[in-house]
């Protein structure tokens, strides 16, 4: 490494690592992964979204959407029932298991979002404003 210090990118990546890190260790009491987390979360603010909108929403791939749905239907979180125009097309739901579970999940990361942010301060939202420019970057 140079002496300037780490890139921009390498940093993202450490950040991404320590969250995920740190909300799958958060979780863990609750049975459930970051990944499992991000599909069951994204449920409560979507309504019966197909598995590709769930994808789009969570910036996971379609393929791993799908397994993580299968995964959590099996574990009574969340149902699978095909759309009743476009029979190709699989929506999810929430099962009242699934909620029961998500509600306290979201409390948590919650609140480990807060310690994360805690040292931004009154700079938060303008930190939200630059990661939302920069997600909305192209890269493929």
């Amino acid at each position: 490494m140079s002496s300037a210090g780490p890139t921009p990118g390498h940093l993202v990546w450490r950040l991404a690592m320590k969250w995920r890190t740190a909300v799958d260790r958060a979780l863990a009491p609750l049975g459930l992964t970051h990944a499992q987390y991000v599909v069951l979360s994204s449920l409560v603010a979507l309504d019966r979204p197909s598995q590709r909108e769930l994808a789009d929403h969570t910036g996971l791939e379609p393929l791993y959407v799908s397994k993580l749905a299968r995964s959590l239907e099996a574990a009574g979180f969340l149902s699978r029932t095909r759309d009743t125009v476009d029979t190709r097309t699989v929506r999810l739901a929430l099962t009242p298991h699934g909620l029961t579970t998500v509600e306290p999940a979201m409390e948590v990361v919650r609140s480990l979002l807060d310690r994360l942010l805690e040292p931004l301060g009154e700079r938060t939202s303008a930190f939200s404003g630059e990661l939302r420019a920069l997600l909305a970057v192209p890269l493929d």
